[in-house]
């Protein structure tokens, strides 16, 4: 687990509901269960801050650290995906993205692939990216604050030939791939959860520091397939499909969990003084 990482799920999993703002001192402690050294916590928040996800300020001799306004809407959107709701199904439209950036700012062209392929789009052709997904909003506002909207277009559109909508999805996502994936998550995180149901039933002691380290690990670890599973309809998906059985044994494992890290995040945090 790298310390830059574990940063933003420690800042998306609890501080964007502290508002988002945290003591260093703090920060160093909750790294520390992790086995993080100062040095290593304190490099990595450089580094975020580099790229402007994190902001600083200083009270007295303390410094407070907080996500600026782009790394809370990344949260919000990393949220709203790992802790999914039913949708109201598809309604057969797919979300285009066409591009065609020259390549004296092929830079900008490799940041627009990397923001596509997380929200979710696979690649149809080398320029032309589509998802199932309405996700024109976020593609407007990732091309404006880009300033590379004379290079894009977006479009709602019905796919009228020649695969039909499963073939298509096979062209984009390698969905064994991901398949794979989930069904590994499942044989490492099930057996812990059953220990710890077990645990729990048996009325055994568990430390609230236990819970927060195992927790954070299960939402690190989960976290890590935004960037992989495009979130796909299930009229889209294969008929053998472990994401489902995956979603379900986090949500499980992770009310487990969540009273007992709260409670030891809670003890730990300390937010800058009002005032």
């Amino acid at each position: 687990m790298k310390p830059q990482s574990l940063l933003f799920t420690i800042y998306g999993e609890y501080l964007r509901h502290y508002g988002s703002e945290i003591w260093v001192g703090s920060l160093l402690r909750l790294m520390g269960e992790f086995g993080m050294t100062e040095q290593a916590v304190r490099a990595a928040m450089s580094r975020i801050m580099k790229q402007g996800w994190i902001e600083s300020r200083k009270i007295g001799n303390k410094s407070y650290y907080s996500m600026t306004r782009r790394g809370k809407r990344r949260l919000d959107e990393a949220a709203a995906r790992i802790y999914k709701y039913d949708s109201e199904g598809w309604n057969g439209k797919w979300c285009v993205a066409s591009y065609n950036i020259p390549e004296e700012r092929r830079n900008l062209r490799d940041q627009l692939r990397k923001e596509l392929g997380y929200l979710g789009f696979g690649m149809l052709t080398t320029s032309t990216w589509i998802s199932p997904n309405d996700l024109a909003d976020k593609v407007k506002d990732i091309t404006q604050n880009r300033e590379i909207t004379d290079f894009v277009e977006i479009f709602t559109a019905e796919h009228l030939g020649w695969s039909d909508p499963k073939k298509l999805v096979q062209k984009c996502w390698d969905l064994n791939y991901i398949n794979s994936a989930y069904q590994e998550f499942i044989a490492i995180y099930e057996p812990q959860y059953l220990e710890m149901r077990a645990k729990l039933e048996r009325r055994e002691e568990i430390s609230d520091s236990h819970c927060f380290v195992e927790k954070t690990k299960l939402v690190h670890e989960y976290r890590k397939f935004l960037f992989i599973d495009p979130d796909l309809p299930p009229e889209l998906l294969p008929d053998i499909w472990s994401g489902k059985a995956a979603d379900e044994l986090f949500n499980s494992y992770y009310q487990l969990l969540n009273p007992g890290a709260v409670r030891f995040f809670e003890s730990v945090y300390a937010p800058a003084p009002v005032g």
